[in-house]
C-alpha cells in the first residue's frame, strides 16, 4: 500500500495550520476506497533549525551521511512516503521560510514524487502556492497535481481568528464547502493517486 504524506508547513505557535490540515484531512478520507494510505505529518514536530548540516543534501545518501539526528529522522520519514500534499501559508507574499527550510534540508528524498499543495491565508495564498510549485518541480523535480488549491480565509472575524488564536473559523468553514473546496482537493489528491499509478 502506498504512502501519502499530509504535510502541516506552518511551525507557528499557535497555528491554524493543524485546523485547516485536519479539515483537509477528513476530505480526503471521504474519498472512495483505496489502496493509499494517508498519514498527518508537521514540520513543527522535527524541530528544524536553519539547516545545520556540514554537507551537501543532494550528497545524501550517496557520497556523504547527514550528521544530526533531526536531519536522519526528517530524510528518514520523508523517504518513507511515496507521494505528498502540502498544507501551506502564505507569510509575507511567499511560503513560509520554515517550510521552505525543511524542503532544502533534502534533496535524493524528493525526485519523481507525486505531490499537491494546497494554501490558506486571507487571499488563498496564492502566491506561496505558487513558489512552492516553482521550487518543487523546477529544483526538487517533483510531479506537482496540476489542480493547485487555494483556501481565502473569510472576511471578518475569522482572519483575526486564524492569525491570533490558530483556529478556524465557522464561516470559513462554510465557504470553503459552498465554494467546492472539496471537490477541488479530491480532484488534486486524485491527480497524486493518477501519477502514482503511471
Amino acid at each position: 500500500m502506498s504512502k501519502i504524506a499530509l504535510i502541516t508547513g506552518s511551525t507557528r505557535t499557535p497555528r491554524v495550520g493543524t485546523d485547516v490540515a485536519d479539515w483537509v484531512f477528513e476530505v480526503i478520507k471521504s474519498r472512495p476506497e483505496d489502496k493509499l494510505q494517508v498519514e498527518p505529518l508537521s514540520i513543527a514536530d522535527f524541530n528544524l533549525p536553519i539547516y545545520d548540516e556540514p554537507v551537501m543534501p543532494a550528497m545524501v545518501p550517496a557520497m556523504q551521511q547527514f550528521t544530526k539526528e533531526h536531519s536522519k529522522k526528517w530524510s528518514e520519514t520523508i523517504i518513507s512516503f511515496q507521494g505528498y500534499v502540502f498544507v501551506i501559508p502564505e507569510y509575507n507574499g511567499t511560503m513560509s521560510g520554515a517550510t521552505k527550510n525543511a524542503i532544502d534540508y533534502l534533496y535524493n528524498e524528493w525526485p519523481g514524487k507525486p505531490v499537491a499543495i494546497i494554501s490558506y491565508g486571507t487571499q488563498g495564498g496564492e502566491r506561496a502556492n505558487k513558489h512552492l510549485s516553482e521550487s518543487l518541480e523546477l529544483v526538487m523535480k517533483m510531479k506537482v497535481a496540476p489542480t493547485k488549491v487555494k483556501l481565502a480565509f473569510a472576511p471578518g472575524n475569522d482572519v483575526m481568528t486564524a492569525i491570533n488564536d490558530g483556529k478556524l473559523g465557522d464561516d470559513t468553514r462554510k465557504a470553503w464547502t459552498e465554494a467546492g473546496a472539496k471537490d477541488q482537493i479530491l480532484k488534486a489528491f486524485g491527480e497524486v493517486k493518477d501519477i502514482l499509478e503511471q
